[in-house]
């Protein structure tokens, strides 16, 4: 691991490094939502990469790119208060949201009635669901070499539409890219992440649960895919102690270098765009944008605005460029 004083004296590196994590959550997202069409299922079964067609973007990309602005309008100073500011700027204005995440939507609702963090995360159906550790990567990638900051400004930023489970997988994948974001081992990365977890909560048994599948087969892809799947399965599509582990075993099958890890986790079946975006992120922040395939990176790059208008063909990798200059 890159010593984070050391890191950030590299401008060029922490760029690259910054550019990789936002854009790789975008390739992610949008790979494994089109892993999950029934059309590319039917004439693929596995897909390997983008086919043709328009490029489009989900939730996971565009509540990540609200976090991105909201900490670049702040300087990476963030507060509660901002967080609800940036809510009120460009969510709760909205009348509907196209393929919205229920958690979102909820909170929004509870903003609203006139609800505030914490009340507005936790006083809802949707509090475990995946929503926050989808768009918590770029405090990651502004608390490169330091997860404690990432975990702290990860609930910051969490508690406006999530409460216990759905905090918790936010601060893991935050401490992850933490780690990720100056040259971490994966050992290093997946120990970050497990940090924050309560050991009595449903996401660290999850979590633990995952890891053992893989110690049990040796990791062995073929031997632990249909046991993940089976284990981890929740009641409810979008749970974060179904999600988050999914994202971080994938990562701990296959992880030599970008495209491998990121295939794998695209192609996990149910919340795959989640997953997908997660590991894209962790992936993107350990190799950099250099490591990504240019096909990819310009398939996504500017978003189609599907669930927040605002965001309707901004330069994710500017916006990973404005990040990268909070690094200091």
């Amino acid at each position: 691991m890159i010593d984070r004083k050391e890191f950030v004296a590299q401008r060029a590196l922490v760029r690259d490094r910054a550019v990789g994590s936002l854009i790789g959550l975008a390739i992610g997202d949008s790979f494994g939502d089109a892993a999950r069409m029934q059309a590319n299922r039917e004439s693929y079964g596995f897909i390997t990469d983008f086919n043709a067609g328009a490029t489009w973007s989900t939730d996971d990309t565009e509540f990540a790119l609200l976090t991105a602005k909201t900490l670049i309008g702040c300087k990476g100073n963030l507060t509660t208060e901002d967080v609800v500011n940036a809510w009120f700027e460009d969510v709760v204005v909205q009348d509907e949201f196209k393929r919205g995440g229920a958690s979102e939507v909820s909170a929004a609702i509870n903003l609203r009635k006139g609800l505030r963090p914490p009340q507005s995360g936790k006083f809802s159906t949707f509090h475990m669901s995946d929503g926050t550790a989808m768009r918590i990567p770029p405090v990651g990638i502004i608390c490169a070499g330091d997860p404690k900051r990432a975990v702290e400004l990860a609930e910051i930023d969490a508690s406006i539409s999530h409460s216990d489970d759905g905090i918790w997988g936010a601060q893991a994948v935050a401490a992850a890219v933490s780690v990720a974001m100056v040259d971490g081992s994966f050992e290093e990365i997946f120990e970050a992440a497990m940090e924050p977890i309560p050991k009595d909560s449903w996401l660290y048994y999850n979590m633990r649960s995952a890891f053992s599948i893989i110690e049990k087969f040796e990791g062995s892809i073929l031997d632990c895919w249909m046991p993940l799947h089976d284990e981890l399965r929740a009641s409810t599509w979008a749970t974060t102690a179904e999600a988050i582990p999914a994202a971080f075993a994938c990562l701990a099958l296959s992880h030599k270098d970008f495209r491998s890890g990121l295939v794998l986790a695209g192609n996990f079946a149910r919340d795959a765009d989640t997953i997908g975006a997660v590991a894209g992120a962790i992936l993107g922040a350990k190799y950099g944008l250099a490591s990504i395939p240019q096909r990819w990176v310009d398939k996504v790059r500017y978003p189609s605005g599907t669930c927040l208008q605002f965001t309707k063909g901004l330069d994710v990798c500017a916006m990973g460029e404005q990040l990268s200059d909070l690094i200091r």
